[in-house]
């Protein structure tokens, strides 16, 4: 017989003295690897040609034993048990787990699952009441079962009592308040061994309401309402209970919703240009307090709505600042947690804010005394021109009564000269010199005069020849 990898061409001889049987157990190969084999033939003469190639093979190990196996928990006749997969698992992987036991002090080993479990954990059924058992873990594959992995101590069969306690969630220590057509869905977790027996109340009866669901495990049990009512609102008892041994908790549950309008609004008294108004609670306050009212007014001609007040606490209200000769009506929405009422209350009678006799008496009409003394704004400022293109002097002046203009050159008073033209634009004073000459340059002054007083500017003008060109070109 011979052996070899896959993949290798070198084979390796296992027997070297005839073996007559027709099977043969190789070992001392490696776990994982494939090989194949081939058989020779002996006889007298020689040794035959060699079998075709065995098809691949990969050598497969049982695992190693578990790992960390504890006991997870104990009652009267059973026993949970956890454990870590092992350490070393091999190519051959693993097929499940087989759990076994015994009384302490006996070799007996009983199987408690007939079939490998897959999961690291396993409940044992079925055990004797006050017995100390041992138990072991084996790993399953192809191969075999793993060497066990075994408790160090037996386990005493017998129920570990734990008194039953409710830990109510924090948010539920206070009322619970959810909206009509909302789902209601509380989970209340306890503790207790053996299993607690889980009951409901409402308002001191037990639970019998269709509508109200429970479901209760090991550990939680759940109160649920698919689609909340008014009707479910009220005080929910959860009792847990183990033989004389018991614990309960309160939880209220209220289920709300929009309020309904206002009732009786009227307008009850009209002064000046104010409004007071009253009503009366709604009859439906949605299973919770009003915290409050909206108020809103409408002129009569126009009937668009505007708020006076939000959040308005008592069942009274004054509105103000109406217009004279105008007719109100009035709007009370009331409120709770869930918002304002869909409708809101319309007052019964109208607010007519009447016109008043008194009269009206202005002050009298004091004309305000604008007068002033003459004053220039922007002065004359000095000038050079050319002889014989017209140049143009200005200023601004102002004062009340408007003042009297006078020109002067050199301190002679220009008067009606065709040369000149004077004009005054609202306050801007010009003096227009129609082409002037070498003899119209000088100092030119304005005075302006009224009753109050007067004021002066002055500035020179200069007043340059044309140069000739041929004058220019020998400069």
């Amino acid at each position: 017989m011979e052996r070899k990898k896959v993949g290798s061409s070198r084979w390796t001889k296992l027997n070297f003295d005839v073996y007559e049987s027709t099977t043969y157990e190789a070992k001392k190969m490696i776990e994982g690897v494939l090989y194949e084999m081939r058989v020779f033939a002996v006889n007298g003469i020689g040794i035959s040609q060699p079998s075709s190639n065995s098809k691949p093979f990969m050598p497969i190990a049982p695992t190693s034993e578990p790992t960390r196996l504890t006991v997870d928990d104990v009652t009267d006749t059973t026993c949970a048990l956890k454990w870590r997969p092992p350490e070393k698992i091999g190519a051959g992987g693993i097929d499940g787990y087989i759990i076994e036991y015994c009384k302490e002090g006996s070799d007996q080993w009983v199987q408690a699952n007939e079939e490998p479990v897959g999961k690291n954990q396993y409940r044992v059924k079925g055990l004797p009441v006050g017995e100390k058992m041992l138990f072991r873990v084996s790993a399953v594959n192809i191969a075999g079962r793993s060497p066990p992995a075994t408790l160090t101590q037996a386990v005493t069969v017998r129920e570990i009592m734990e008194h039953p306690k409710i830990r109510l969630p924090r948010h539920l220590r206070t009322k619970h308040i959810s909206l009509v057509g909302e789902k209601v869905n509380l989970v209340i977790p306890f503790q207790g061994k053996p299993r607690p027996v889980v009951t409901w109340f409402k308002d001191g009866v037990p639970l019998d309401d269709k509508t109200v669901g429970t479901r209760t495990s090991d550990r939680d049990t759940i109160l649920f309402i698919r689609s909340a009512e008014r009707t479910h609102s009220g005080k929910y008892t959860l009792s847990v209970q183990i033989e004389n041994m018991s614990d309960s908790a309160d939880i209220d549950i209220q289920i709300v919703e929009k309020p309904g309008p206002p009732i009786a609004v009227h307008v009850t008294e009209v002064w000046g240009f104010n409004a007071a108004l009253e009503w009366k609670p709604p009859k439906d306050d949605g299973n919770c307090e009003i915290i409050g009212y909206t108020i809103l007014k409408a002129d009569m001609k126009t009937k668009e709505w505007f708020t006076v007040y939000e959040h308005n606490r008592r069942p009274s209200c004054t509105v103000s600042d109406l217009v004279m000769g105008n007719e109100y009506s009035f709007r009370v929405f009331s409120e709770n947690i869930c918002g304002l009422s869909d409708e809101a209350g319309v007052s019964k009678n109208t607010a007519v804010i009447t016109k008043t006799d008194l009269t009206y008496k202005p002050a009298p009409y004091k004309e305000m005394d604008v007068s002033s003394s003459p004053k220039f704004t922007a002065r004359l400022v000095d000038r050079s021109v050319v002889a014989g293109y017209a140049a143009a002097i200005s200023c601004a002046v102002r004062g009340f009564p408007k003042p009297r203009i006078i020109w002067m050159k050199n301190n002679m008073i220009i008067g009606e000269n065709p040369k000149y033209l004077i004009q005054n634009k609202q306050g801007v004073l010009t003096l227009n010199i129609r082409k002037p000459s070498l003899f119209d340059g000088g100092r030119y002054s304005c005075k302006a005069i009224n009753d109050l007083g007067e004021d002066e500017v002055e500035c020179k003008l200069e007043v340059r020849a044309v140069q000739e060109k041929g004058e220019e070109a020998k400069k």
